[in-house]
């Protein structure tokens, strides 16, 4: 049905200052635990373990094929430098066997072309894990959604649960699609090349190594600084998110009121926050990259140096120093790489946490499912019903008795309770102490799910989405039928102005629905409560967006729609409950008089003062 209206201040909701709400999660500050995170992001990497072992393999023979190319070559610049040489010097028949080389090149390009083959089947089985990774948190998020109680949006903005959802799962499905094929490349790379340098060279091999330790303890204060950056970098993304679509959800109201300086400073403020936090972070990480080939460039001097030492004096052949400083180059390489994947995690342990965070949020409390409703008659009892956000109690042993078929109309001033009764007929909150019972059964012994069916609601913001106005209407009932369709339309008044549209019922809503008006989307989402044809209906203010005429059509509608059913309707003007059988009147969490419009009236009381202060504004 519409979108259920979240609890105002003052409204009997005190949003933001419920559990989780007022209370809002300092996000990805620093990462609490990473070998903790780390842990649990590659735990999901499990269920594909024969993947990743191909991958693995896939890795090692790709890289193993290319480590040999740089050994091969430096045989054929060897037989190329002494068949030179050899005719150079006079040696009879030399002559530089091109035919021997032209073997060793074709075996070259042979290992090439294997080396090309396998690491395309890595990077394929890699997309492949990524993808289904990314594809597995977001059905964890989107299960643990459905599972959260409604204190959890109430306290948080939306575009801060959707950047988690959408950034920082990207972030980590990026990392394990890019990244992780690469860390394992560079480690085999490191110790093939480490391999091939030993078979070469002893010394050399020595002097190339002693590069690593040092590389490594420079960088290493480099990595603590940076992951705080990035931690703030994810943290200020997801807030900028969260202004943004909160700005443009509500953009009409900004302009309306001429805060669009107000919002574009806020904008700024989130912005430059974000712009230093992403600019330290890219900063430091990328000094890394200078300190790595500063640290690389000094290890290949030495090796030029005393590489063409050995040469001279023929303890190695000149193929080979050529390969060795070929393999140096390649030695850095990897180390660097794996520096900058270790930036990288830094990233995706701070997005990975942020996700964590909301699968650990407190999930709405588990059922007792021992009872079950097949289709109340509707008789609805709050005994001693005591509920509060907090410490402070709003609703303070509330006693409620409603018979089946009887219309109970709920009033008093803003920030009474009365949205928040709804709520916890709802089981959108649960109870301090207390029960709620629906013909005799406790509301908290049955599955929520099953409870909610019995409900149609209309509330005061609607709620469609995008998709044709058929499919929005046929949201209150599965398997809908076209004849109930353009039935419940017809009740609801709004078959005529449906067929006014230039595609009908075919026509297709934007995501803000605002290609039709608000008077509109209200007909809309009454007919789609008529379509669920519940026991129980909820109305909240449901005609206050109409004109005058067409609410009296939807009221004639709707007391059709109430017989026979047990109706809660939330009304601020009094002359549309009149006929009420039961009015609750409400007052600081309190129900502080109930009883029929005349009865109350007669009491000359809370109900009364009201009553008589509209009616004579209205004269005035």
């Amino acid at each position: 049905m519409s979108k259920q209206r979240k609890p105002q201040r003052g409204d009997g909701g005190q949003a933001g200052f419920g559990p989780g709400g007022g209370n809002m999660m300092m996000m990805g500050q620093k990462p609490k635990n990473f070998k903790v995170t780390l842990k649990r992001l590659l735990g999901y990497l499990k269920p594909r373990r024969t993947q990743l072992i191909a991958v693995f393999v896939a890795a090692i023979l790709s890289t193993v094929f290319a480590i040999v190319g740089p050994k091969i070559m430096g045989n054929a610049i060897t037989e190329l430098f002494e068949g030179a040489y050899a005719k150079f010097k006079g040696v009879p028949g030399a002559g530089i066997d091109f035919e021997k080389i032209g073997g060793i090149l074709l075996m070259l390009a042979g290992l090439y072309v294997f080396s090309s083959v396998f690491n395309f089947i890595q990077q394929y089985i890699m997309s492949s894990v990524a993808q289904l990774t990314a594809y597995d948190l977001r059905e964890d998020v989107n299960q643990k959604i459905e599972k959260l109680p409604l204190k959890y949006y109430d306290g948080r903005p939306n575009g801060e649960t959707l950047s988690r959802m959408t950034n920082d799962i990207d972030t980590i499905s990026s990392t394990l699609q890019q990244s992780l094929t690469q860390f394992i490349t560079s480690i085999v790379t490191i110790v093939g090349i480490v391999v091939m340098m030993l078979s070469i060279s002893p010394l050399l091999t020595l002097i190339s190594v002693v590069s690593l330790p040092v590389s490594m303890f420079a960088i290493r204060p480099i990595l603590k600084r940076s992951q705080k950056h990035f931690a703030d970098q994810q943290r200020t993304l997801g807030q900028l998110n969260g202004h943004i679509e909160e700005m443009f959800t509500g953009h009409q109201v900004v302009k309306a009121f001429g805060h669009e300086k107000k919002a574009g400073v806020e904008f700024d403020s989130v912005n430059d926050e974000l712009y230093e936090a992403g600019s330290k972070a890219q900063f430091i990480s990328g000094i890394i990259m200078p300190i790595m080939m500063f640290i690389g460039n000094i290890s290949y001097v030495l090796i030029s140096v005393v590489g063409g030492i050995l040469v001279t004096n023929r303890a190695i052949s000149i193929g080979d120093i050529q390969a060795f400083i070929t393999y140096t180059r390649q030695f850095t390489q990897p180390i660097t790489q794996t520096a900058n994947i270790a930036n990288i995690i830094q990233s995706t342990v701070a997005a990975a946490e942020r996700v964590f965070e909301l699968l650990d949020e407190e999930e709405e409390t588990k059922e007792k499912t021992s009872e079950h409703l097949t289709r109340p008659k509707g008789a609805v009892t709050f005994e001693h019903v005591d509920f509060g956000y907090g410490e402070h109690l709003l609703i303070n042993d509330m006693n409620i008795d409603v018979q089946p078929g009887q219309t109970v109309a709920i009033v008093g001033p803003t920030g009474a309770g009365k949205t928040t009764l709804i709520n916890l007929l709802m089981r959108f909150y649960e109870l301090n102490d207390g029960k709620i019972n629906i013909d005799g059964v406790d509301t908290r012994s049955v599955p929520r799910s099953e409870l909610r069916k019995s409900f149609g609601m209309v509330l005061q913001d609607t709620w469609l989405f995008k998709g044709t106005i058929r499919e929005n209407i046929a949201y209150g009932k599965t398997g809908a039928t076209e004849e109930e369709i353009m039935e419940a339309s017809v009740m609801a008044h709004a078959d005529h102005f449906i067929r006014t549209l230039p595609d009908g019922y075919e026509t297709v809503l934007n995501e803000e629905a605002s290609n039709i008006s608000q008077g509109q989307k209200q007909l809309m989402t009454i007919a789609r409560a008529i379509l669920a044809d519940p026991p129980i209906m909820i109305l909240d203010e449901a005609t206050s967006s109409v004109d005058t005429r067409t609410e009296l059509l939807i009221q004639q509608a709707m007391n059709r729609l109430m017989e026979g059913r047990t109706s809660f309707v939330i009304a601020h003007r009094l002359s549309t409950i009149k006929d009420a059988d039961l009015i609750l009147v409400m007052d600081q969490g309190s129900v502080i008089e109930q009883g029929s419009h005349a009865e109350l009236l007669r009491q000359n009381g809370f109900y009364a003062d009201l009553y008589n202060s509209q009616f004579s504004d209205v004269a005035g």
